[in-house]
């Protein structure tokens, strides 16, 4: 079994993270309870094919622990493993067919094991939630079984979901990810400072230093760019598309209705993303109008997230809303903005969430929602510092800003899915970002009390001081005193 102390300090400090293991692709509407789950059913799928024991397999059960058995209904954990192991994937599998696939599943009784091999599979039995048990590492476990014709055991493995659509599994060897040799290593913030000192550049150029370990710019340059598109995409459904969410909890989509408000002088209805940002950023607005769609941004995003949407996570799904409503409002209300400025955009946030998850956490049932809004503002706060001018220390200071008015933020989902509060947490981490950019653009950073790495150490202490309630298990809070039912998914 994992020895949690041993294994945290060896995730903490060999992790080479890439910008695009921050921002993933992929489906609502959690990043640590769906998208990981998925993601480990795949790794399972793997392992048995390169273990040569696939063909024998006649059933797979899923077990699942700690906070994933706790909220696993309403953030559709149960839903993932079924179609991870089904052989369809978070980034390719056409969203609006998940209802259908998980209904052939359970009305049939088989499931099609990777995509090659139909088995038996009875939904109430091979899908375990232990709502009592936890597994020693993270909250977020798994436990995979794969039984043979007799039922005999073939294969057992562990899996820990550790935010961010972020997968662990026990004894599993360094991939080549963190064996390479960066030219800039980082793993502190002072790291990264002293580098953008050192080398007289800012933290997107220091960023893509390292990234062109991994790829060629051009590559880089479109990968980023597609996830920007991806985000557009998400922020223009969610921005038309009304009606209720599921879940049970009768939550009615709001940025619908505030996006045609706010465009009610508009002739026509843009048919794209990019014409419908063309748009605003024509409406010449007024200040309060600029927070109405920053807010409308963030709660397209993260109502698309919350009904099954394709999203990126940001660098969680839950707080999948505050990148692309910050970036918006960057591309929108700010002079001059390019292809050139986005990536730097994203590269300088992807580096600062890397930080945090190096030397904290991103994952809600470790450290509350200080470890998903929290994390996801103090990166855009960072990443708009820089695009607006600002120096590397400026943009630190406002990742920090932003972080130290998270902190102790509780993670506690109505009914365990993503929608009351994590809606509208959204929006807040948006303008919070914005404020902590406006602080330092007007800062001496050499005068700041609280580095980054001291509250990023500070979010750490208070993960670990945090009462187990609060961390996305609806056992406290919000999620014990609205006394709303929810229907058994």
């Amino acid at each position: 079994m994992f020895q949690a102390s041993n294994i945290m300090t060896e995730v903490q400090t060999q992790e080479r993270i890439s910008v695009f293991d921050i921002f993933k692709i992929g489906v609502g509407p959690s990043s640590s309870h769906t998208m990981g789950p998925w993601r480990a059913a795949q790794k399972f799928l793997q392992q048995l094919l390169d273990n040569q024991v696939f063909d024998s397999i006649s059933r797979v059960e899923s077990n699942l622990y700690g906070s994933l058995a706790k909220t696993g209904k309403g953030h559709g954990t149960d839903l993932a493993v079924m179609l991870g192991l089904n052989g369809d994937d978070p980034v390719t599998i056409d969203t609006a067919t998940i209802d259908e696939v998980i209904g052939n599943i359970k009305e049939n009784h088989v499931i099609n094991l990777g995509g090659k091999k139909k088995i038996k599979f009875a939904y109430d039995t091979d899908v375990v939630f232990w709502l009592r048990d936890s597994l020693p590492f993270h909250p977020n476990g798994l436990i995979f079984r794969a039984y043979g014709a007799d039922n005999q055991l073939i294969s057992e493995e562990y899996y820990y979901s550790i935010g961010g659509g972020f997968v662990v599994q026990e004894n599993e060897k360094p991939g080549a990810q963190n064996t390479v040799r960066l030219p800039y290593p980082i793993q502190k913030a002072e790291e990264l400072s002293a580098w953008t000192q050192k080398m007289n550049i800012p933290i997107s150029e220091v960023v893509l230093h390292n990234e062109l370990t991994w790829r060629t710019r051009a590559e880089i340059d479109a990968g980023l760019l597609n996830i920007w598109e991806v985000m557009k995409q998400c922020m223009f459904r969610g921005a038309y598309t009304d009606g209720m969410l599921p879940g049970g909890l009768k939550v009615v989509r709001r940025a619908h209705k505030l996006n045609l408000s706010l465009l009610q002088n508009q002739d026509s209805s843009p048919q794209t993303a990019d014409e419908w940002l063309h748009a605003i950023k024509n409406l010449h607005c007024k200040f309060q109008d600029i927070l109405k769609w920053v807010s409308c941004f963030a709660l397209a995003v993260n109502e698309e997230n919350a009904a099954f949407g394709r999203v990126v996570t940001a660098p969680t799904n839950g707080a999948a809303g505050v990148i692309p409503a910050v970036l918006a409002y960057y591309v929108c209300f700010c002079d001059k903005v390019d292809e050139a400025g986005i990536i730097r955009f994203l590269l300088t946030a992807g580096e600062l969430g890397s930080i945090f998850k190096k030397g904290s956490t991103i994952s809600a049932a470790m450290g509350g929602c200080q470890a998903e809004i929290g994390v996801s503002s103090a990166m855009a706060a960072g990443a708009l510092t820089e695009c607006l001018g600002g120096s590397a220390e400026q943009a630190m200071m406002a990742a920090e800003i932003a972080m130290e008015h998270h902190l102790g933020l509780t993670c506690d989902p109505i009914g365990g899915l993503v929608q009351i509060p994590c809606i509208e947490r959204n929006t807040m981490g948006a303008i919070k970002a914005i404020t902590a950019t406006n602080i330092a653009l007007e800062s001496d950073p050499s005068t700041a009390k609280v580095s980054l790495d001291a509250v990023i150490k500070t979010m750490w202490h208070t993960a670990l001081d945090m009462n187990h309630k609060y961390k996305e298990t609806s056992e406290g809070g919000l999620a014990v005193n609205i006394p709303i039912s929810v229907p058994e998914c």
